[in-house]
């Protein structure tokens, strides 16, 4: 029985389907946990503000239980609380035309993009990495990746509570060589963070500005964690060159200032990813494979 369960989830039809179902599944959490971790480090520094100038109000109910379990998953506009049906990845997003069932207002693009990437994180972690352990990490690290990139574009954030144990993740799944080996996810660590942090004093210095979030080093040195310091050159250049594409655009159909800044996670993010998958013919460009 064991042979033909393993023989089963070896079977690539199955395999790619399970992994797409479950990135779904997993979309749809990370929905939740971009709605809600960024209010919940809100209130946490609201709190944490009030208790150092001994000014917390006395006498009243402690604040509603708000974290990713509870509330439950309700309509943001008319607080409508979902349904089983209404909360079945990518398929309530259809049957209901995109819109909240009790008051007809319009469901963010991001809820059905979300459960789609990670579909396809699931997906293509499979089909490039077969199943094995390294497609597992390779899902762990696109869904994490996917979270950070739209809480970043929405909130302008990196929150150290993904970041940092994804840091820690790499560095744990590399102490056995999974990706590269514990040496070169060490220096990929800390030379990702320095680099970004050099850039960030050097443009303040010369600029007066900042230029750079000090969550876009934690990124950086997460993802040497993860594939290396042989890596960083590719990331930062693609993430470089998407950011500026993208700015340029968005400049050129007024869609912005030319001043006005945009978060550089999600390029990091994307620029990672796809290192991921394309190692080889990505740092076989500088020479690093």
């Amino acid at each position: 029985m064991s042979a033909t369960f393993t023989e089963t989830l070896q079977n690539p039809f199955f395999a790619t389907a399970g992994a797409s179902l479950l990135g779904l599944v997993v979309g749809s959490f990370l929905n939740v946990l971009v709605h809600r971790l960024p209010r919940m480090l809100q209130r946490q520094w609201r709190q944490h503000c009030l208790d150092l100038l001994d000014t917390s109000p006395t006498g009243t109910a402690p604040a509603e239980r708000y974290d990713l379990a509870l509330p439950p998953s309700h309509c943001p506009h008319c607080d409508h609380r979902l349904s089983w049906q209404e909360n079945i990845p990518l398929l309530s997003y259809l049957r209901q035309r995109g819109r909240c069932r009790a008051c007809g207002q319009t469901i963010g693009l991001r809820y059905p993009l979300l459960e789609l990437l990670g579909a396809a994180c699931g997906l293509l972690a499979v089909l490039t990495f077969g199943t094995s352990l390294i497609a597992l990490a390779a899902m762990l690290l696109g869904w994490g990746l996917l979270a950070l990139a739209a809480i970043d574009a929405e909130q302008q954030l990196l929150p150290d509570a993904l970041t940092l144990p994804l840091l820690w993740l790499g560095l744990l799944f590399n102490s056995s060589g999974l990706l590269v080996n514990p040496a070169a996810a060490i220096i990929g660590a800390v030379a990702g963070y320095l680099f970004l942090w050099l850039i960030y004093h050097a443009f303040r210095l010369f600029t007066g500005k900042e230029g750079l979030g000090r969550g876009d080093f934690k990124l950086l040195a997460l993802l040497g964690a993860w594939l290396g310091w042989q890596a960083l050159p590719a990331i930062v250049v693609l993430a470089s060159l998407a950011g500026v594409s993208l700015g340029l655009a968005r400049v050129a159909l007024k869609r912005q200032q030319l001043h006005q800044t945009i978060p550089f996670g999600p390029f990091l993010a994307l620029a990672g990813w796809l290192v991921l998958l394309f190692r080889e013919p990505l740092l076989g460009l500088y020479g690093l494979v």
